[in-house]
């Protein structure tokens, strides 16, 4: 039976919904600004790229303190409405002729800072909008809009760039936040189980109690490890395909579609496949499944990189929604936030490590070396967690 978001979850999961397809949209317009409408030089496009991550890196441990004291829903409101506002700044600036780099650099940070808060409110939230029972379900409904958007988001970005220019396809993104920001408004956030803590809030409450935790500590070092290795396969694809194989920018496109499709059809089947084998061996199994795919690319044959995508693009969603799952629910309600926020400093800082070391290892090493490295790197996360107690975690604990 289809479960249908619904209450005050469902106007999450549609704000939620709307301004994902809104950002993979702007994270195809805002490089294209910087260099179609500027001309940016490679310097500047590093210096952009660079500043979108930035934020969770610096202020990854703050904003856990700040959602695990301020009220959640008011800081989707604010993220949202803030977003919008930073957004819509940039055709306004098109409009007037004054718009440059250094507006596209703050606009980078800004969103960052909000985007940042908002999804660590949204992760914190989920659990008091939902029955325990289908809190799998829920964070399947949430990652599906993710998997959505990330597949549609380019092309609708590509067509509104065409028919709009850049700076104007970016105006969707930021009506997209005005969405969202309603939804939010109108949502009644259940209120929070005062708790007594025995000891200092500290910033670094979120790392103490992620890796004290018998299973929490293997899936965070796994968790992040994959995202090291996972990252460092991300830049060269493309690179690899077009320079090495002479592929063309059609195929290079259905290639990376197959993955998209994979993903929404296993965000899907994760809920099931969870029930079905237990949530650590879920985890695991699509842990394994998306490591695959630097070796599919290193065979060189269009149909193992194909079925390789794919099944890498399903396993992401068969390992991501059990890992939401069990952290939510292993985490006690008091400390949410600040390991979400945590999570996301591990996690993202381990995806820029991993994309730097991949063109330092490409140059030296050579781009095929370089996938196979990634993928024994992504093998050696699998196995973190196959010698913890999670593989044989079948139940929510």
């Amino acid at each position: 039976m289809v479960w249908v978001p619904r209450g005050e979850f469902g106007k999450l999961w549609v704000g939620q919904l709307v301004s994902m397809v809104g950002s993979s949209i702007t994270s195809v317009a805002l490089p294209l600004v910087a260099v179609v409408t500027l001309q940016a030089a490679p310097w500047e496009m590093g210096l952009l790229s660079a500043l979108t991550v930035l934020p969770h890196l610096v202020f990854g441990l703050p904003a856990g303190l700040v959602a695990r004291r301020w009220s959640l829903r008011w800081l989707l409101v604010v993220g949202d409405v803030g977003r919008a506002v930073v957004l819509g700044s940039i055709p306004a600036a098109a409009v007037l002729g004054v718009l440059d780099m250094w507006q596209l650099y703050a606009v980078a940070v800004l969103t960052g800072v909000l985007t940042l808060l908002a999804d660590t409110a949204s992760q914190t939230l989920t659990p008091a909008l939902v029955q325990r029972t289908d809190l799998m379900r829920a964070n399947s409904a949430l990652m599906l809009n993710a998997n959505v958007a990330s597949t549609v988001g380019p092309s609708a970005a590509g067509l509104l760039v065409q028919l709009a220019t850049a700076p104007f396809a970016i105006l969707f993104d930021a009506a997209s936040y005005v969405v969202s920001a309603v939804a939010s408004y109108r949502l009644r956030e259940p209120g929070r189980t005062p708790t007594v803590d025995t000891e200092r809030v500290r910033l670094t409450t979120g790392l103490r109690v992620l890796f004290g935790d018998r299973l929490l500590g293997p899936l965070a070092v796994s968790a992040t490890l994959g995202a090291l290795f996972g990252a460092m396969q991300g830049p060269l694809v493309v690179l690899y395909l077009v320079r090495e194989l002479h592929w063309s920018p059609a195929y290079v496109g259905v290639a990376l579609t197959t993955s998209g499709v994979a993903a929404v059809v296993g965000t899907l089947l994760a809920p099931a496949w969870s029930r079905r084998v237990g949530i650590g061996p879920s985890y695991l199994s699509g842990q394994f499944l998306a490591a695959l795919s630097g070796a599919a690319l290193a065979t060189a044959l269009t149909p193992v990189i194909y079925l390789g995508k794919a099944v890498s693009g399903l396993g992401m969603a068969l390992y991501g929604v059990p890992q939401r799952t069990l952290r939510q629910s292993l985490i006690p309600t008091h400390h949410l936030a600040q390991c979400t926020a945590t999570w996301r400093t591990l996690v993202i800082g381990g995806q820029a490590l991993g994309a730097a070391l991949a063109g330092l290892l490409a140059t030296t090493l050579g781009l095929r070396p370089t996938l196979l490295l990634a993928t024994l790197g992504t093998l050696t996360a699998v196995l973190v967690a196959a010698l913890s107690p999670l593989r044989r975690t079948i139940h929510l604990p």
